[in-house]
């Protein structure tokens, strides 16, 4: 395969990656699928990270992401054993 090809269907994945988390917080349906308001969510969050308060949001966010992602991965591996 081509090196340019190898690039391409890498960013394809973190694409289609970007887009799931986006349906797994719910917000496509909280939205009614609404691009201008997921985007302006997404617009906001940026600002906020680019302001003073940007570190403390981007640690705040992040804890509560890992804590996310460890209760998902708990709740599949107890459903795995039922």
């Amino acid at each position: 395969m081509r090196t340019w090809q190898v690039e391409r269907r890498k960013r394809t994945r973190h694409l289609i990656e970007l887009g799931g988390l986006v349906v797994k917080t719910g917000i496509v349906e909280l939205t009614n699928d609404d691009r201008a308001t997921i985007y302006g969510a997404m617009l906001w969050i940026a600002a906020k990270l680019q302001s003073h308060q940007g570190e403390h949001a981007r640690n705040l966010w992040n804890a509560k992401g890992k804590l996310a992602f460890a209760s998902e991965w708990h709740e599949d591996k107890q459903s795995q054993r039922t």
